[in-house]
């Protein structure tokens, strides 16, 4: 119904920046809050950042606040992650998702109705 496709994962230097992009396509007109997720080697997946439809609400997890910056543009059903000051520990696989409104909380993972098949960031130092 829904598809997501995220690009722009690569390897970069620790305290580099990078940005993501999430091409979405499909039932465009059913999508809510979108988000970003990531998941480390051996660990489980983990809420990154999450924007609302109007873009006027977002949140972050604590790990990524004031380098990390979600946004989104709906005509273009596209939807973005700036990362700044990388650090090693943000090496992931990061996914974009989409829910349908009232589906839940927002920075859960089980809450969202579409997922991309994620894109590799390495931060090496």
């Amino acid at each position: 119904q829904v598809q997501l496709v995220e690009s722009g994962g690569t390897l970069v230097q620790a305290g580099g920046s990078l940005t993501l992009s999430c091409a979405v396509s499909g039932r465009t007109f059913s999508m809510d809050t979108m988000g970003w997720f990531r998941q480390a080697p051996g660990k489980e997946r983990a809420f990154v950042a999450a924007i609302s439809w109007s873009g006027r609400t977002t949140s972050y997890a604590d790990s990524v606040k004031e380098r990390f910056t979600i946004s989104r543009d709906n005509p273009k059903n596209t939807m973005f992650l700036q990362m700044n000051s990388l650090k090693p520990e943000d090496t992931a696989v990061y996914y974009c998702a989409t829910k349908t409104y009232g589906r839940g909380n927002d920075e859960l993972a089980y809450s969202y109705n579409y997922w991309g098949q994620g894109t590799q960031v390495t931060v090496s130092s």
